[in-house]
């Protein structure tokens, strides 16, 4: 079954550009390796209507797993093999798995 991860981000005060590069440069790479996970891929905020986004920055990851708490425990499980920054607030982060649940459009 196809999941989407997203996560939520924002760097800790005054390390924007470390944050980004540790993002853009090693993390999702990482993340991709550790877990088997198809693809990811960043996103900045351009434009909202509705709800405030409490975050600019975005990560999708696509996923197969059999189940959705497969997802993060497989997350959970290598998060060892992943370099940690502290350019992340890891306090604002949050993360949302969403299943298919329709087929793709286009």
């Amino acid at each position: 079954m196809k999941h989407i991860v997203a996560v939520l981000t924002e760097p800790t005060e005054g390390n924007e550009d470390e944050f980004n590069n540790y993002y853009e440069n090693l993390h999702i790479d990482e993340v991709l390796k550790s877990t088997g996970w198809m693809s990811g891929q960043r996103f900045e905020l351009s434009d909202e209507v509705g709800l405030k986004c409490p975050h600019k920055f975005l990560a999708l990851y696509e996923v197969e797993a059999d189940a959705p708490g497969d997802v993060i425990l497989k997350l959970n499980e290598t998060r060892s093999r992943r370099q940690q920054s502290a350019a992340l607030n890891k306090k604002t982060a949050a993360l949302w798995v969403f299943s298919e649940i329709g087929p793709r459009h286009s």
